[in-house]
C-alpha cells in the first residue's frame, strides 16, 4: 500500500475513532504511551521490551514507549513524547502525533493515556539499556492477520486470552488491550 494513503488511513481511524474515555475518579496515576509506526519496506509499530530488572513490575513486558507524567509535562501527550525521548532517543520533532486512542487502565492503578504517531526516522534509535533491552518494529500486516486469525476482529477476547505473540516475546496486558483497539479502528475504518 502506498505510505500516503496508509497514512491517510490511520489518521482518519485515530481521528474518527470512538475511544476509551479517561476514568470517573482520581485513584489513578496519569501516564502515557505512543504507539508509533515506522515506514520501511512495510509498515510497522514500534514496541520495546523492558529490562529484566529485579522488583521492576513490567521487567520483560513487551510494551509502547512511554511512562509517568512529571509535574513539569504540560499534558499526557508531552509525557509521551518526553518519554519517547529519554527512552529511545528520538527527538519529538520528528514524531508526527495523530491523536489520542483514549485512556486504559492497568491492574496497578495507572492510567495510561495512548497516542499515535508516525515517526521520520531521520535519527537513528539510541534507546536508554537500564530501561529497555530490546527494540522491535513489527509488522502491522502480520499483528491485523494474527488479530483476524485468533478471532478478536469484533469479539473482545478475555483479557487471559488477548495475546500478540511475535518472535520469542508476546504482547499482552494493558500493551495488547492497546494494540487491540488500534487494530479494531484501522479495520473499521478500512
Amino acid at each position: 500500500m502506498d505510505k500516503n494513503k496508509c497514512i491517510t488511513i490511520i489518521r482518519s481511524a485515530v481521528q474518527k475513532g470512538s475511544h476509551p474515555g479517561p476514568p470517573e475518579d482520581d485513584l489513578f496515576q496519569p501516564t502515557s504511551v505512543i504507539a508509533l509506526f515506522v515506514f520501511n519496506k512495510e509498515v510497522e509499530l514500534l514496541f520495546i521490551q523492558k529490562a529484566d530488572v529485579k522488583g521492576y513490575p513490567w521487567a520483560n513486558q513487551m510494551a509502547f514507549p512511554g511512562g509517568h507524567k512529571d509535574k513539569t509535562d504540560f499534558s499526557t501527550k508531552d509525557t509521551a513524547l518526553r518519554e519517547l525521548t529519554e527512552e529511545m532517543g528520538i527527538n519529538r520533532k520528528n514524531v508526527e502525533v495523530i491523536g489520542s486512542l483514549g485512556h486504559f487502565q492497568t491492574i496497578n492503578s495507572k492510567d495510561i493515556e495512548a497516542w499515535v504517531g508516525i515517526w521520520n526516522q531521520k535519527e537513528s534509535i539510541n534507546y536508554d539499556r537500564s530501561e529497555i533491552s530490546r527494540v522491535f518494529q513489527i509488522p502491522l500486516k502480520y499483528l491485523i492477520n494474527l488479530h483476524k486469525n485468533k478471532g478478536f476482529h469484533r469479539q473482545v477476547p478475555n483479557v487471559m486470552h488477548l495475546t500478540y505473540p511475535y518472535e520469542d516475546v508476546q504482547v499482552w496486558g494493558v500493551t495488547a488491550k492497546i494494540l487491540y483497539h488500534l487494530i479494531e479502528i484501522l479495520l473499521k475504518n478500512n
